[in-house]
């Protein structure tokens, strides 16, 4: 698989778990059978932690998988011990979100709902030192690594093969004045700009769409291998959620569709993200 670490660890996770569901075993089955205990491998098959290639080893020759087939886990789980850029940042990247960030960075694909800022993929610097410094306790040692952090992870839009990002933003974001009208101003003219992509569309859903799904912001991330099944990702002030089971991806992925549905579409959008850049520099 393409892409970061976090990535690899969970297509390794994924295709341990099916090894032992195909193969008809519980963890501690399998657990029993190789000396080892049933939470190890249910840690082994939840990406929780690093998993040895001797490990991938002893799995493969219990399932009786093909030697090509082990030396692909083999090196999935070699490849999934190396660090992101984002690891360099220390503890301004916190675990939950290196996740995440590790998630990203392999998606080929980024759905995002925002209600009440610019999602980060989209924020210019300014934007993102005043949503930083509204955070209690942080030094400005602290808010410029947050910062450095956010626009490092935007380099992915430009990449060769950069993953399509499709945001849909309630009018508010666009109305919700941050730092300051001159701030906004340089936001949104960046948001006008970045839509220039051929790999970037941002919708508007206005005050009058009416009724739509209550929920608040979320990303779906789809990535390149079939193998590799969608995640929602909802973040809180502490930590995060990763849905994974198909009956929630499809709940958010319906929300999805029915909030661009109802947003302007992508020309209308850009124009009322102009006409909103006039009103905080009139």
């Amino acid at each position: 698989m393409a892409g970061s670490p976090t990535a690899r660890r969970r297509r390794l996770a994924i295709e341990l778990k099916k090894l032992r569901e195909d193969n008809n075993l519980t963890c501690n089955q399998v657990g029993k059978e190789l000396d080892w205990s049933g939470s190890k491998v249910n840690r082994m098959e939840t990406g929780q932690g690093r998993v040895q290639p001797s490990d991938v080893e002893a799995l493969c020759r219990f399932y009786g998988t093909s030697d090509e087939f082990r030396e692909l886990l083999k090196s999935l789980a070699k490849e999934s011990k190396t660090k992101g850029w984002w690891h360099a940042h220390g503890d301004a990247v916190p675990a939950w979100f290196s996740v995440y960030i590790g998630l990203e960075q392999a998606a080929s694909r980024l759905h995002n709902y925002q209600g009440e800022f610019v999602p980060g993929l989209l924020q210019t610097a300014e934007y993102a030192t005043e949503l930083s410094r509204a955070s209690s306790g942080q030094t400005d040692e602290d808010i410029q690594r947050l910062v450095d952090v956010r626009l490092n992870r935007q380099k992915l839009l430009v990449d060769p093969s950069p993953p399509d990002l499709w945001v849909v933003m309630h009018q508010s974001v666009l109305m919700h004045i941050v730092g300051s009208p001159a701030v906004m101003a340089r936001q949104l003219e960046h948001i006008v700009e970045i839509t220039r992509l051929k790999n970037v569309t941002v919708q508007i859903l206005p005050y009058d769409a009416g009724a739509y799904p209550a929920t608040g912001p979320f990303t779906i991330l789809g990535f390149p291998e079939q193998e590799d099944p969608d995640v929602v990702y909802r973040e809180g002030l502490t930590d995060s959620v990763y849905l994974e089971q198909p009956a929630d991806v499809v709940l958010y992925t319906k929300a999805f569709d029915h909030l661009r549905a109802l947003a302007l579409g992508p020309q209308r959008s850009a124009a009322l993200v102009l006409k909103t850049l006039k009103e905080h520099t009139s």
